[in-house]
């Protein structure tokens, strides 16, 4: 599992192939792979800080395409491992030391059948081993497959499969300020707010896992002009603050309690304070996983603490999202207005775009994009997260995958809901 700010864990193909073909060498009997196709959390499916492609370096990618040289390798270890069926399956089961860390697993049947894994366990030098009077080279953490046990028909470790290369070729670009719209998410106060509390309310309890986002509000008297620090601490993924309706910042976490501390200024007279909570996915393992929380758990404003004081919440998360403004029926429930390039925090994109041609996979660049969700056609193609980056400074992912099931020829709509400041005029099609 790949999470935002990881760079993709690769094993290479030698290191896989070795380890499927110790398995049956030691006698077992099924390999589950997992996976040996990729796929794509599609929607809000993805579990905590999980990207939206699933395991992309499998031997048939997240399209469907093979990636060599893994598929090329596994496939013909599947065929040497075939020709040793009859005594894998119906055989003697012996084995014998080859060396300090060399050894042989020999399956031997009624008929005479015989087949050998010869294994060397030193991950740092070859070894040659002797095995019925016949000298064998073992490259390091390697397997030799043997299945007549006098003949080499396989070696985890010498890959022969060329490696191929994914490329794409710009079909689309959406780089015309003429074809976006754009709708402003606007900014709840406690007094539009219909559920109420004396408590900072869990997020994912208050949600139901309706929507990553859960807006928190409160309103509250000063006296004066005046600057302070708001505190806000949470254990959600992200957290937003907007003070009378002018945003002050956010700040982002994982597995552990994170603040955000602002500067902000105070008016005379009610205060509107409003935080938007925002779930990167729900945990999906764990000790006492029914135990978990998330959330915001403190409010202060210099030193007055707000936590128990009367909060609002919007428990549908978002307008748009409560709206369904990324469908056909949603979409005029709220006043579009032209794009205006101003790259605001929390803003709704939309546009449409014809098909292209042909049958290749096709895939959205969210490379100029910061963080949100994004629909074609109503359907959530999952969530996105740009901004976030690995220590090698580079986005997990920027490439989104859209199966042609969900587009139609010509008028497909694409929105987007952006947290941060990304640019759509940067978003591409291949």
């Amino acid at each position: 599992v790949q999470r935002y700010g990881e760079e993709a864990f690769i094993r290479s193909a030698a290191d896989i192939a070795f380890h499927v073909a110790l398995f049956i060498a030691k006698n077992g009997t099924y390999v589950n792979y997992y996976m040996y196709h990729g796929g794509t959390n599609f929607g809000r499916t993805a579990a905590a800080n999980v990207i939206t492609s699933y395991y992309d370096q499998a031997p048939l990618d997240e399209y469907g395409l093979i990636r060599q040289p893994l598929w090329g390798h596994l496939k013909e270890l599947h065929a040497a491992i075939k020709l040793c069926k009859v005594p894998l399956l119906a055989g003697s089961y012996e084995t014998s030391s080859l060396g300090h860390l060399q050894i042989a697993y020999v399956f031997k049947g009624k008929s005479g059948k015989c087949a050998a894994f010869l294994v060397n366990n030193d991950n740092t030098s070859n070894a040659r081993v002797h095995f019925q009077n016949i000298s064998f080279e073992l490259p390091s953490m390697s397997i030799s497959i043997l299945p007549d046990c006098k003949n080499v028909a396989f070696n985890t470790a010498k890959v022969s499969t060329q490696y191929n290369t994914r490329s794409r070729t710009v079909k689309y670009k959406f780089d015309s300020m003429e074809r976006w719209e754009e709708f402003n998410e606007p900014i709840p106060i406690f007094s539009n707010t219909l559920l109420k509390a004396n408590a900072l309310l869990d997020h994912m309890s208050t949600t139901k896992d309706t929507s990553d986002y859960l807006w928190y509000t409160v309103s509250f008297q000063h006296e004066s002009d005046a600057e302070a620090e708001l505190s806000v601490v949470s254990n959600a993924h992200v957290v937003h603050a907007f003070v009378n309706g002018a945003y002050k910042g956010y700040a982002h976490g994982g597995k552990h309690n994170f603040a955000l501390e602002n500067p902000i200024e105070l008016k005379n007279g009610t205060n509107h304070i409003t935080l938007l909570s925002v779930m990167v996915g729900f945990p999906n393992s764990g000790a006492y996983l029914e135990r978990k929380t998330a959330g915001i758990r403190s409010v202060r404003i210099q030193n007055r603490y707000l936590n128990n004081y009367q909060w609002g919440y919007q428990k549908i998360g978002l307008l748009g999202e409560n709206l369904s403004i990324f469908t056909d029926n949603g979409r005029n429930k709220v006043e579009w207005s032209r794009f205006q390039g101003r790259h605001s925090r929390l803003i709704w994109y939309k546009t449409v775009f014809d098909a292209p041609g042909g049958n290749d996979p096709l895939a959205l660049n969210l490379g100029s994009m910061g963080k949100g969700e994004v629909w074609v056609n109503g359907q959530s193609i999952g969530r996105y997260w740009v901004s976030i980056h690995t220590p090698q400074q580079r986005p997990s992912q920027t490439w989104y995958n859209i199966p042609r099931s969900f587009l139609k020829p010509e008028e497909n709509q694409l929105v987007l809901v952006e947290e941060e400041y990304g640019d759509p005029l940067g978003i591409t099609l291949a």
